[in-house]
């Protein structure tokens, strides 16, 4: 299993902790620190489409207009954090965001 997001990201954090309490044993890929290859960009983006960015973000808002134009690849690929956070990952299996459908993945 694998969660993609950032550090400092309180959702991720939460995300974490649940997973683990439920007896997961979950990766943390921090997408700052290592960026996603061209690969698992275009897995995230072929699985969420548009909805695989965060378009309410700061690092959102302050791209430019070519960018905020730019298919959702290319957005990640310059600025890892317009990611909707967290990207969960496990055989296959991706859910996006931390919220109740989420949960019900993989908390049961």
């Amino acid at each position: 299993m694998i969660l993609y997001g950032i550090p400092t990201c309180d959702t991720c954090k939460k995300a974490m902790k649940a997973l683990k309490d439920a007896g997961h044993d979950p990766q943390f890929r921090d997408v700052r620190a290592q960026p996603l290859s061209e690969a698992e960009i275009s897995a995230i983006v072929q699985e969420f489409g548009d909805r695989a960015i965060n378009k309410t973000s700061p690092t959102y808002r302050s791209f430019n207009a070519f960018l905020k134009e730019s298919d959702p690849e290319v957005q990640i690929a310059e600025q890892p954090t317009v990611m909707k956070r967290p990207v969960i990952e496990h055989e296959g299996r991706w859910t996006i965001a931390w919220d109740e459908a989420a949960q019900s993945v993989w908390l049961g």
